[in-house]
């Protein structure tokens, strides 16, 4: 793992925090709202972090996934309770109030959506490698 600022993802990170803020501040369709919207964020999670390191760990779709069920399960404890958070509006919106199985079918579907297009691009790279030794 290596501290690099990728602007690629930094700028992936930008545009699809500014759709989450849309979908947030916006959008009333209950689908895009609740769903969409779930699935974004472990995309949203994945772009920070590459945007800094980089990785080219093949299971870090999962680690992103395994953060996001944490962070369901801490909503089942109450974790904004416990942190004593419960004024500040923000901390409920990121750390969340609610537990919902809905919630983590989406981040699944959000970081399986991410295993894939980490195995294409490695494809990509891989056949990019082979023409230049041929």
């Amino acid at each position: 793992m290596q501290f690099q600022l990728s602007k690629k993802y930094l700028y992936a990170f930008i545009l699809v925090f500014i759709i989450e803020i849309i979908i947030a501040t916006f959008i009333d369709n209950s689908f895009i709202r609740s769903y969409v919207g779930d699935v974004l964020v472990v995309v949203l999670i994945y772009c920070f972090i590459k945007a800094f390191i980089a990785t080219k760990f093949k299971q870090f779709p999962l680690c992103i996934f395994i953060f996001a069920l944490l962070v369901e399960i801490g909503q089942y404890f109450n974790l904004v309770r416990l942190l004593n958070l419960d004024d500040y509006e923000i901390a409920r919106i990121i750390i969340g109030t609610t537990l919902d199985l809905k919630d983590i079918a989406c981040y699944l579907v959000g970081c399986v959506g991410l295993f894939l297009f980490e195995k294409l691009k490695q494809r990509t790279v891989d056949k990019r490698n082979k023409g230049k030794m041929t």
